[in-house]
């Protein structure tokens, strides 16, 4: 009579099929074949380190969430692999996390980025230059990960390290300490909901008086960002972005060294007309690691200034070529984000390559479909529809100039940003080589100017 030998569990959480990485070009593959990488590395590696590999998509019953939960608490070891930002991978992580002490091990390609604090934790880098899975590429994952995983099994939870006694067990005292922080910080929050009921032109005044109240003293880092995301959104003068780095600069250094808040810092330093500091501060962050639309927009955006303000033909080059660059990227990263690809036209324009024409008139489109995908989903960005309304003139359609400024005239012409827009609308007529289509434009100048 056989017997059957039990062997431990492991539990695989991880994507399944072919899946987009959203990574940067040139910084990973464009998708990933996760089934490959389950068949190829992951299971032979589970295997030779003594468990029977279980993965979730696996599951066929009704039952399939109770499956689940189930696995994550009775699984020997639990892995997940974190390359891209897969929301039912991180919901499992929390669970395992929390209902059991050890025995969950991170994983990500070397060139991947991940969202949350679980980029704090440890967590095993493979290489992965392709989506496929190539031989090469297995072994090569395999080599790496299989005594990592063995290293880190043992490892605690977050939750465990985080709360002494979780989950029977825990100090009433601690618990009530807890509490008592929590309290303050809810009056804190109140005291910022009210400084955001003042009218616009007081809210800067009140914000800056409750920055400087709790400044006095010494700041948990969830106030001084509550604090400093209250100053950045009250700012509108250059005086305001620069009391927004004056804040900043005052924290501790363990606080200024936070990613979010030097990534605010460099923010603040290109509102206040700082350029070449707020490049410097956003490079010397690594943006390219890491890239944000925002980020990438912002540095573009430096240098779009930069070569407003050159003083030489070399320089203007230089820097125009520099903010098309970053705004390429930007683009790239995410074709929803519409501020880089609106400020590419003009300046493809300007530049007068041999396709730069072709490029500015198929980018626009990619940023009027943005445009109207923003506000068919109720976004509340205040330079939606000036970002439209120059990416009609862009394109040189007055059709679409002329329904837009119908809009301008029966709405509030303040949330067209006309100020700033209507020096933006010459430059791009500049451009229109149609005869018609510039004068039907420059009568939506005239109208607009009227207002």
């Amino acid at each position: 009579m056989s017997s059957v030998i039990v062997k431990p569990l492991c539990f695989m959480v991880m994507p399944y099929g072919v899946k987009a990485t959203q990574a940067e070009p040139g910084k990973g593959p464009v998708e990933i074949d996760f089934n490959a990488l389950w068949d190829k590395a992951y299971v032979p590696v589970i295997e030779a380190l003594g468990y029977q590999p279980v993965r979730a998509d696996q599951d066929t019953g009704a039952l399939i969430i109770t499956q689940m939960l189930e696995r994550l608490y009775f699984a020997d070891l639990v892995l997940a692999d974190m390359t891209i930002p897969n929301g039912n991978v991180y919901y499992e992580i929390g669970i395992r996390h929390a209902a059991r002490r050890r025995g969950c091990v991170l994983l990500a390609a070397d060139w991947s980025s991940q969202l949350f604090d679980v980029a704090q934790m440890r967590t095993i880098r493979y290489p992965l230059p392709e989506g496929a899975i190539l031989p090469e590429t297995a072994a090569a994952i395999q080599a790496r990960i299989k005594d990592a995983i063995e290293g880190l099994a043992a490892g605690e939870s977050p939750m465990h390290v985080s709360i002494p006694g979780y989950p029977t067990q825990v100090d009433e005292a601690t618990a009530a300490g807890m509490k008592d922080q929590m309290a303050l910080l809810s009056a804190f929050q109140a005291e910022v909901r009210a400084v955001r009921a003042y009218p616009k032109k007081d809210r800067m005044m009140r914000a800056q008086a409750l920055a400087d109240t709790y400044a006095a003293g010494p700041m948990i880092g969830a106030v001084a960002i509550a604090l400093m995301l209250m100053l950045r959104d009250c700012a509108n003068t250059t005086a305001d972005w620069n009391l927004v780095v004056k804040f900043i600069d005052g924290l501790s250094a363990p606080l200024r060294a936070i990613p979010e808040v030097t990534e605010q810092r460099a923010l603040a330093l290109s509102y206040a007309g700082q350029h070449v500091d707020a490049i410097a501060a956003v490079e010397a962050m690594d943006v390219t690691s890491k890239p944000t639309p925002e980020l990438l927009g912002l540095l573009g955006g430096r240098y779009k200034r930069l070569f407003k303000e050159a003083t030489t033909p070399e320089d203007a080059k230089k820097y125009l070529n520099r903010s098309i660059d970053y705004y390429e990227k930007g683009m790239q990263l995410d074709l929803n984000e519409y501020y880089c690809s609106s400020n590419l036209p003009r300046l493809y324009r300007v530049r007068q390559r041999p396709a730069d024409e072709k490029l500015a008139l198929s980018v626009v489109q990619l940023t009027i479909a943005a445009c109207e995908r923003a506000r068919k989903r109720g976004s509340t960005d205040i330079w939606l529809p000036a970002t439209l309304l120059g990416a009609a003139f862009d394109s040189g359609d007055p059709d679409k100039a002329e329904a837009l400024a119908d809009e301008v005239e029966s709405g509030d012409p303040a949330e067209w940003q006309l100020d700033t827009t209507i020096d933006s609308l010459r430059l791009s007529l500049t451009h229109v080589t149609d005869d018609s289509a510039k004068a039907r434009l420059s009568d939506v100048i005239d109208r607009l100017d009227a207002l």
